[in-house]
């Protein structure tokens, strides 16, 4: 089984040596996301919320690449430098996912890369 690389100008160009996401069987693994604005690459905003809401927009924009979409999503990892926010995290969450939500994983992490308050990683189902 051969492995496809999914790539969209609608979300953050990779900042590294890693794909965006990649497609192997019935299942795609998209790389953590930040929240960079993909057309500038830079922050959103400093605020919690507005960098929860361009993550979920960047995860979106990567599942719509690979005709899919956050309904899909089977597990779903949020790192967070601090837990405290992790209630909004659930509270913006329910504007973008309908029921069955995926099952997750909340981590408080000392950084993220750049500076980000927030980043999420995803598997989602194919099939």
């Amino acid at each position: 089984m051969t492995k496809s690389i999914i790539s969209t100008s609608n979300a953050p160009e990779a900042i590294g040596t890693y794909s965006q996401a990649v497609k192997h069987g019935d299942c795609l693994y998209v790389s953590g996301q930040i929240p960079l604005d993909p057309k500038t690459m830079i922050f959103v905003s400093d605020d919690i919320d507005d960098q929860i809401h361009q993550v979920f927009k960047n995860l979106r924009a990567i599942c719509e690449a690979a005709d899919t979409s956050l309904n899909q999503i089977i597990k779903l990892n949020i790192f967070l430098t601090d837990l405290s926010c992790f209630p909004m995290v659930n509270q913006i969450m329910a504007e973008y996912f309908e029921l069955p939500y995926p099952a997750r994983a909340a981590v408080g992490v000392k950084e993220l890369p750049k500076g980000a308050l927030v980043e999420m990683d995803a598997i989602v189902g194919l099939s």
